[in-house]
């Protein structure tokens, strides 16, 4: 086992060189590379890098507590990078579930990460088809 991609969150303590020279070793290591945003983080703090990432993480909530409400209210920053960065993949991680997929994806996010909507659910095969139609949908 291994992994092939480290996500760091653009708003954490960064070794000397800043976030470019993490960007640097993590792909020096053979590995890409994405960075995560905070729901009250920016887009444009991720934009000086964006040319080298691999993928850019949107939180929609805050981080660290499994099971919190989807913040509709930065669907716009989602917006705002698929505009700028049409081809990048665009990861929201938080309160996603049947409910609140599609806003995402409608946003530009082509990457969900589901938990409690999926292991919370008797039907977790039918919650998974759903999250994964639509961002089929959106990508048509």
């Amino acid at each position: 086992a291994g992994a092939n991609l480290f996500t760091f969150h653009i708003e954490s303590e960064m070794p000397e060189g800043g976030a470019q020279a993490l960007i640097d070793s993590v792909k020096a290591a053979g590995m890409k590379v994405a960075i995560a945003l905070k729901p009250d983080t920016p887009a444009e703090e991720v934009y000086p890098y964006a040319d080298q990432l691999d993928m850019i993480l949107v939180m929609t909530v805050v981080p660290g507590f499994s099971g919190q409400s989807f913040m509709g209210s930065v669907m716009p920053k989602v917006e705002a990078i698929r505009e700028k960065y049409p081809d990048m993949d665009i990861q929201v991680d938080g309160g996603l579930s049947p409910k609140t997929v599609d806003a995402a994806t409608a946003a530009g996010a082509n990457v969900i990460v589901a938990a409690s909507a999926i292991f919370g659910s008797d039907d977790r095969k039918g919650v998974i088809t759903t999250l994964r139609s639509s961002v089929d949908k959106s990508l048509a």
